[in-house]
């Protein structure tokens, strides 16, 4: 097919206009990478702009002599890993039943669904909540109040509406119960979907904070951001003698710069591995007309 010159000018435009937009969002996080490489003297005289000036690995040495960051990073590991599967085990569930026709009070509970979406509830109820079950200072108080989405949920079930309603029934046929049908039937097919709120709640998961300073008091089980919080704005690095040595030749911005890729390379890292969810097609070879 032969465009025409419309065409192609207006893809030129694209492609013009999302690189920029992908540059703005590349190029700072390209310059941090760049300052946590650098020495003190490049990152205290304004020096370095997308490249490393007097290469130094000193700022990740004292990062990964702070046993805090270790402890903050295990924390916000099993946040996300844990915290995230009961999140896609809880909205595909209540998702799939109230996508089904047959189940009662559907719209009902819908509406209450619909109504934590325009009203939250304040932080103290929410504390006292999480006192009275006995959350605060574990882990749970981070995975368990926010384990469905109000927003995803809605997500979810309009996958789950646009199946076919021959797919559902020749499952039945077969002998599937409602249980068996979800599992082998209904939750292969809607893999895009899933791999979408995998990312989109494993996110809110590593970055949880606020959450974290109200209901965490014990450090034993402070995430990774509250930790980056701490280093960011009160510079308060791991002390001991090999990191003082280090900090002679070292800008206390390099280390933050450091901390900043430590804490969000892993949750890009697991981005690639769910592209493809992403742009497969979610009823492809599920059925044929």
């Amino acid at each position: 097919m032969i465009m025409s010159r419309g065409h192609k000018i207006f893809n030129l435009l694209n492609v013009i206009v999302l690189g920029l937009i992908g540059l703005s969002m590349i190029l700072p996080l390209i310059h941090i990478i760049a300052q946590s490489f650098s020495n003190n003297v490049a990152i205290n005289t304004g020096n370095v702009s997308f490249w490393p000036v007097g290469f130094t690995v000193g700022s990740y040495k004292i990062i990964l002599m702070d046993p805090t960051i270790w402890i903050g990073f295990r924390n916000s590991v099993i946040i996300t890993v844990f915290g995230t599967l009961i999140n896609l085990f809880m909205t595909s569930t209540l998702a799939y039943a109230l996508s089904r026709p047959e189940y009662l009070f559907r719209k009902t509970i819908l509406i209450f669904i619909m109504f934590t979406l325009i009203f939250s509830a304040p932080l103290i109820p929410n504390y006292l909540l999480i006192k009275q079950l006995g959350l605060l200072d574990t882990l749970w108080a981070l995975m368990l109040p926010m384990a469905i989405s109000a927003f995803n949920l809605f997500v979810m079930r309009s996958f789950f509406l646009n199946l076919p309603v021959e797919l559902m029934d020749s499952g039945k046929i077969d002998g599937c119960g409602e249980f068996r049908l979800m599992w082998s039937i209904v939750l292969p097919l809607t893999k895009p979907a899933m791999a979408t709120m995998g990312i989109i709640y494993a996110v809110a998961h590593w970055n949880r904070y606020s959450e974290a300073v109200f209901y965490i008091n014990h450090r034993e089980w402070i995430p990774l951001q509250v930790r980056l919080r701490e280093i960011v704005f009160t510079d308060q690095f791991g002390q001991s003698d090999v990191s003082s040595e280090l900090m002679m030749f070292l800008s206390p911005e390099g280390i933050k710069m450091a901390v900043i890729v430590v804490a969000t390379l892993p949750i890009m890292l697991v981005y690639p591995f769910l592209q493809k969810h992403f742009i497969q097609g979610m009823m492809v070879g599920s059925i044929k007309s």
